[in-house]
């Protein structure tokens, strides 16, 4: 999709401006971040668990911002009839690319702690088929598409989510002995 050059909503029709203009704040890759890795689909799951301390109010805001750039979607919970259900689009899925190269960008060149690093490094590792089995199964859940392959074993987040676990257990009997 181009821009008409008689376009004065945005900056610029640079990608690398656009793009920023939708997600180049400080909260709005996090936001996507716990949705797409913590299966976090609800606002106070968001809220409460998110490890950098949103607000309510930002968290808030930058949902209405992703809901209007067509990256999440929203739906009523039907278990609840003030609760909603957030889910990521196709457009939100396929930031999965990014945030693996900007984790490895950060392992290489930030301090990182190893623990909050695994999925990064696992992502890294496995490359672009790891990626797209990743976002196939974030199509299942997030919007309905039934995968092409039958699953054999544990999900990339459940096994992302294990190694995870597996250096946490690591770290605590090193810190007890």
């Amino acid at each position: 999709m181009t821009v008409d050059k008689e376009d004065t909503t945005h900056r610029s029709g640079c990608p690398i401006n656009l793009t920023l203009e939708v997600l180049g704040d400080k909260w709005s890759l996090i936001v996507v971040r716990d949705m797409m890795f913590g299966n976090r689909r609800h606002f106070r799951e968001l809220l409460s668990q998110n490890q950098e301390g949103i607000a309510s109010n930002i968290l808030a805001d930058r949902l209405r911002r992703l809901l209007a750039e067509g990256v999440i979607s929203k739906r009523d919970d039907p278990s609840h009839k003030q609760k909603a259900i957030y889910s990521l689009t196709e457009k939100g899925i396929e930031l999965l690319p990014v945030f693996a190269l900007i984790g490895a960008w950060g392992r290489k060149w930030l301090p990182v702690t190893e623990e909050l690093s695994i999925r990064a490094q696992l992502l890294e590792e496995g490359g672009p088929a790891l990626w797209e089995e990743f976002m196939e199964e974030l199509r299942e859940e997030h919007l309905g598409i039934m995968p092409t392959l039958p699953r054999a074993g544990p999900g990339v987040r459940e096994r992302l989510h294990a190694a995870y676990r597996e250096v946490m257990e690591r770290k605590a009997k090193a810190a007890v002995c």
